[in-house]
């Protein structure tokens, strides 16, 4: 909790582009104040008012003038969106990257952790003999219980999740890079790869077509063999997260292009990327590859965010024009990320980016507000209206200033109401 603390303290500190921008805007808007109110002392002198009345003009030009607002317009924008990206899980590390997420054009995601949950879990279970799909689950299930392999505690979890009474397993083998065998309800059950068919002598076209069909999009599967038949398949496959077709939904709705970079083979990849609807995706591509896949997409002119939660995502997250790091990922990829995602959830990009916009447009409501209004206030301090009966008083200039800097503050805190 102290870290992120730090983090939210640094991301207020920090100084952004807008920010070197009204520090600039307040040096020259405070010469324009002083060379405001010498001429204003000068000029009336010279049309031959008392100097006491000249020397109050003079004040009122410089106090109403004063860059107090403009000095206030980013600091203000800058707290709440911070207050509000913390209380979001959105941790910004770099400011300037952050206000940089407006105009990116192509968000890409690394796959594994990311859009999906990183485990294997059951994508089909088909029933290809005498047994039900309810019933195939639970027999795979009860042999694979006490199995420490990813693939069995898929299954194992499947069926807890529905919630199956498992049977007895006697008589375990495990068949060494084949798969395993043992006796559930009186049956003899063989589970595991195209190797266990041979050794249960069970032949199956249909089930070698399923295989072949579920392979090609990049699925894991079990074959499970029971009387000298195929009894059915179960598939497993990385599972994709619910919120990525969302995340995915939105973020092309505001006009971006999203890709996927794995290291995965083009079958997984090629699956992921349809049933998420992704506009491109790179596939195979080596750990150290992946900021070159980046930069290739840069070369194309694309504003690039990436997206990724482990160490071989480092390089990507620092070649992207903004690096977005998953909060559970490693702390190399968290150190390297422009901005943090608490949570493992892939929306929260499109909260970067509607923030980001967001920003963008209080920052210069606040710098048109802070400056614009010395368009008018400056000639009315220096008392051009004076002809008509209109003098502002020096403390009338100061309540007009202060009540600028009211506005800026105000507009600032409407982002809290900001959907």
């Amino acid at each position: 909790m102290s870290t992120f603390s730090g983090e939210d303290q640094n991301a207020s500190e920090s100084k952004s582009k807008a920010q070197g921008f009204a520090d600039k805007a307040a040096f020259w808007l405070t010469i324009i104040a002083i060379t405001a109110g010498i001429i204003t002392l000068v000029s009336w002198f010279v049309l031959g008012k008392e100097f006491v009345f000249a020397l109050e003009r003079m004040v009122t030009v410089m106090v109403i003038t004063c860059p107090h607002a403009l000095g206030l317009a980013i600091p203000l924008v800058i707290a709440v969106i911070t207050a509000i990206s913390a209380q979001n899980g959105l941790l910004i590390r770099n400011r300037t990257q952050f206000e940089a997420a407006r105009n990116l054009n192509t968000v890409v995601f690394d796959k594994t952790g990311t859009l999906t949950k990183g485990e294997f879990g059951v994508a089909d279970i088909i029933s290809l003999g005498d047994w039900s799909q309810e019933e195939l689950l639970r027999k795979v299930a009860s042999i694979e219980f006490n199995s420490e392999h990813t693939i069995a505690k898929g299954i194992v979890k499947k069926a807890q999740e529905k919630e199956f009474a498992f049977s007895k397993a006697e008589q375990f083998k495990a068949i060494a890079g084949k798969g395993a065998k043992a006796t559930v309800e009186g049956e003899e059950i063989h589970v595991g790869n195209k190797g266990i068919l041979e050794i249960s002598n069970a032949k199956s076209s249909e089930a070698k077509e399923k295989a072949d069909e579920l392979t090609s999009q990049g699925k894991t599967i079990v074959f499970v063999a029971a009387k000298r038949e195929v009894q059915g398949i179960i598939s497993l496959a990385d599972i994709i997260r619910d919120e990525s077709k969302e995340a995915v939904k939105r973020l092309k709705s505001l006009g971006l292009e999203v890709g996927m970079i794995t290291g995965d083979n083009q079958e997984t990849a090629k699956y992921v990327a349809e049933e998420l609807n992704l506009d491109n995706y790179f596939a195979e591509v080596l750990p150290d590859k992946k900021s070159e896949k980046i930069k290739e997409l840069q070369g194309h002119g694309k504003k690039v965010a990436m997206v990724g939660d482990g160490v071989n995502d480092a390089p990507a997250l620092a070649q992207a024009d903004v690096g977005i790091a998953i909060g559970a990922g490693t702390d190399v990829a968290v150190e390297t990320a422009d901005i943090v995602l608490v949570e493992n959830d892939p929306r929260s990009v499109v909260d970067v980016l509607s923030l980001s916009r967001i920003t963008q447009r209080k920052t210069v409501q606040n710098l048109a507000w802070a400056t614009g209004y010395n368009i008018f206030a400056i000639p009315l301090a220096a008392g051009v209206l004076y002809r008509y009966g209109i003098v502002l008083a020096p403390a009338v200039g100061a309540l007009i200033m202060s009540l600028s800097t009211v506005i800026v503050a105000i507009n600032a805190r409407l982002i809290r109401f900001t959907k």
